[in-house]
Formats: C-alpha cells, sequence, structure tokens
C-alpha cells in the first residue's frame, strides 16, 4: 500500500503545469468511480468529453497509465488522483480491480516475466573478433579526438586566459561538437560546462583552470591507461563517455538495504532529460546515486522511487575506485523512516572528500547528511553554519533558500545537501522527525 504524502507526489509532477493542474483534480467531485487493492489504485475522472479518462497506477513499481492524449508521464490525471489518495485514504473502497485495471496489470506482469525469462536465456555466441575490431575502431578514434582537445587547451594556456571572455561560447562549442565526432561525448559535456561559466563574474578564472585540468587529467588518463588500476580505468572510460552495459551489470550480486530516497535534481539539454536520484541507506550507511535518461515528453524506461520516500531494493553499484553511481536491480515500498544518521559538522565532510579524491582526483557531486546546520547571510551570499561554526557557501541560483528559511526560522537543521568542495545545494531538512524536501 503506498504511504505516499502530498510533497512527494507533487514532486513527481513532470512540470508545474501538470503540478497545477494535478491539484485541481485531487476532489472527490472530479471522479466517477475510485477504488484501490494490494496492488493497484485506480479512478474514472470526468474531463470534457462524455467518457471518463481511466487512471491506474501500479502501487508495487508506481507506474501509471491513462486513457487521456497526454503524452506527460504522470499526466495530471495520475498526479491527481495520488494527491488525492495521500490526502482522503479512506474516501477509496478497498475492492477488486475492474477488468481494465487487471488487464493492465497483467499485461505488465506478462512483460516483466518475459524480460526476466530472456535475462536468464543463454546469449547468442558473440563474434568476438568483430567486437574486438570495432573497440579498437573506436579506441583509436576516441584517442584522435583527445590529441586535437590537448592541443587546444595547450594553445589556450599559451594564448593567455585572460582573453577567454572576450572570444565568447563558440571555441567551446566547436570543441564539443568535435568530441561528438570522436565519440567522447564526456569531454563534449565538460567543454559545454567550460561554455556556461560566468566570464563576468569575480574569480571566473578559478572555475575555468578548475575545468580545464580536469579535461587535462582525463586525457592524461587515458593515455596512460595501462599505468592505472583497473577500477580507476573504469572511472576514466566513464568520464571519456564510454558506457557498460545495465543488463551486464544487473546480473551481478548488489547491495540490498533500507534506502531513503533523500532528493531528485532534473537537468535538460538538447529535449534529453537527466534525472539525478540520490539515496542513503540506513543499514550499510552507503550512498548512492541512480541517473534516468530520456527524452522529453516520453515515458521513462524505469519507474523510480518517489523523492522523500523510502525503499527495499537491492543497487548495484557501476564498477570505480570510489563507487556512487548504482542501478536499482530490484525495490519495493517500505515503511517511511525518517531517522537521521549523518556528519556532525563540515569538517568531516571535507575529510570524506579528501579520502574519495585519493582514490578518484575526478570525482563529482556527492550526497551528504549534516548535523545542525544553520542558513546565513553573510557577505551578499548564503552559506551553510554548522554546530562548530564553520560554513560552506550555498550554490549560487538554488530556488529553494527561501523555503529553507521558512523551516530553519533561524535554528539548526538536520540536512541534506549535495556538492563538492566549496558549493553545496540542500535538498531536504529533517524537521520535527520528518524528512521535508526543498
Amino acid at each position: 500500500m503506498l504511504n505516499l504524502t502530498e510533497e512527494q507526489v507533487l514532486i513527481m509532477a513532470p512540470d508545474e503545469s501538470s503540478r497545477k493542474s494535478g491539484k485541481d483534480l485531487a476532489r472527490p467531485a472530479k471522479w466517477v468511480t475510485m477504488g484501490v487493492s494490494e496492488t493497484a489504485l485506480w479512478g474514472e475522472c470526468q474531463g470534457s468529453g462524455s467518457k471518463p479518462y481511466q487512471t491506474q497506477v501500479d502501487t508495487g513499481s508506481l507506474a501509471f497509465k491513462c486513457s487521456c492524449p497526454s503524452r506527460k508521464f504522470p499526466c495530471k490525471h495520475g498526479i491527481g488522483l495520488l494527491l488525492l489518495y495521500a490526502r482522503e485514504k479512506a474516501s477509496f473502497p478497498v475492492q477488486e480491480p475492474p477488468a481494465w485495471v487487471s488487464e493492465w496489470l497483467a499485461k505488465r506482469a506478462e512483460k516483466e516475466e518475459k524480460k526476466i525469462q530472456e535475462a536468464a536465456a543463454p546469449a547468442k555466441p558473440a563474434d568476438e573478433a568483430a567486437q574486438a575490431r570495432r573497440q579498437q575502431a573506436r579506441q583509436r578514434k576516441v584517442g584522435d579526438g583527445l590529441e586535437e582537445v590537448l592541443r587546444w587547451t595547450k594553445d589556450l594556456i599559451r594564448g593567455g586566459i585572460l582573453t577567454i571572455p572576450e572570444k565568447g561560447t563558440s571555441p567551446f562549442e566547436h570543441m564539443a561538437k568535435r568530441m561528438i565526432d570522436a565519440q567522447a561525448p564526456g569531454i563534449a559535456a565538460m567543454l559545454r560546462e567550460m561554455a556556461e561559466i560566468n566570464y563576468y563574474r569575480e574569480g571566473w578564472q578559478h572555475a575555468f583552470m578548475d575545468q580545464l585540468l580536469r579535461i587535462y587529467l582525463s586525457i592524461y588518463g587515458f593515455n596512460h591507461m595501462e599505468q592505472l588500476e583497473p577500477a580507476l580505468q573504469q572511472d576514466i572510460r566513464s568520464i571519456i563517455g564510454f558506457t557498460q552495459s545495465q543488463e551486464e551489470l544487473k546480473t551481478q550480486a548488489g547491495i540490498t538495504d533500507t534506502w531513503q530516497v533523500l532528493g531528485k535534481q532534473t537537468t535538460e539539454e538538447d529535449r534529453l532529460v537527466t534525472e539525478r536520484y540520490w539515496l542513503y541507506g540506513l543499514e550499510t550507511r552507503r550512498t548512492a546515486l541512480v541517473l534516468q535518461y530520456f527524452v522529453r515528453n516520453q515515458p521513462a524506461t524505469q519507474v523510480m522511487p518517489a523523492p522523500g520516500s523510502t525503499i527495499r531494493a537491492e543497487l548495484v553499484y557501476y564498477p570505480s575506485a570510489a563507487p556512487l553511481r548504482a542501478l536499482i536491480k530490484e525495490q519495493r515500498p517500505a515503511p517511511p523512516d525518517h531517522s537521521f544518521h549523518g556528519y556532525t559538522g563540515w569538517q568531516e565532510v571535507l575529510t570524506a572528500q579528501t579520502t574519495i579524491s585519493a582514490r578518484l582526483p575526478l570525482y563529482n557531486d556527492h550526497v551528504y547528511t549534516i548535523a545542525s546546520l544553520t542558513p546565513v547571510w553573510h557577505n551578499n551570499q548564503w552559506w551553510l553554519q554548522d554546530a562548530h561554526q564553520q560554513m560552506m557557501p550555498v550554490r549560487k541560483g538554488f530556488r529553494g533558500i527561501w523555503q529553507l528559511l521558512a523551516f530553519s526560522g533561524g535554528e539548526p537543521l538536520h540536512m541534506a545537501v549535495t556538492g563538492k568542495e566549496k558549493e553545496y545545494e540542500p535538498l531536504g531538512i529533517w524537521h520535527h522527525q520528518e524528512y521535508k524536501l526543498l
């Protein structure tokens, strides 16, 4: 049975329009029929047509289906139905699902069974020689592209970086496109990040040189791969843009734990949506990052846990010198657990980052749970101050600052944040023994 809060339901909405419309539909008067069972939640919503829209939710995997023409997932009817259930569970009679719900659930179960059978079936013998030739061809293509970037970065340094703002973003965009052609999309993304630096802000040189050094180290690592440990080799390949088969990973044994879903961050570039789910294991005390990619207005390939919820799941970590990214092998809902476990302050966070950096110098944002942080205004920006009076700046552009201040009221809060080194973004806070998303 679902135990989602209104806040957790609303954060699942694909956009603000769906969120607003979902709120409007979260009233019993909008629904002709409603029901719930051990496996599903459903309702018929009266729209502008003569036939009501049939909306259904697989409560086991939190999957949606609706007969409305919307291409959003979940649509406003799915959000409205879940929101109404979160508010008024007693309004939903417990009963056997109608035929249109049962048929959908049966098809989903059949597809899942087929996937399991296909995964268990013996794989067709691969043409290892052909695979080796393709890998060698790509390796050469990537190597040639990286040599070009290396020459380009050296030319930038020789010409002096003070002239960079005058050149605009075109040099970075041009080289990023070249890296896409060279099949090194990871380096292309790093170059585009350089184009997004605010070159008219004081201190831009630090951000520029940091990113330039990351690119240089990535290329140096690729060119000296044989000298690296196997786990670090996988990191370098991943940074460059080589992918690893998720189906292959799923055959490996994972880590089963009760995971708090601390939050979700969503970005979009060229209609490709990237969702980052940050998890914390209550038993193992491990953190995890689960990524999902899909094209805007297209259904996601995997049903992800609701931010702010608790799940019982088996996670498989990608090979890495400092494992963080993982995929969910199996999951099921778990009773809400809002207990807090984390660092006592920023010094412990920096110590943890030093350990990670020693294994993986090119590490990205991590998630941290930290006790007793207070938002304070200092030197014309917001900071997070711990119980030892040490402070770290809040990431510029963080939209939830006023909500955070409203919860805090000047008092310290246990907090989940993402970031690294000198910039952090709050995800959620523990408030009155409950975890609240920001």
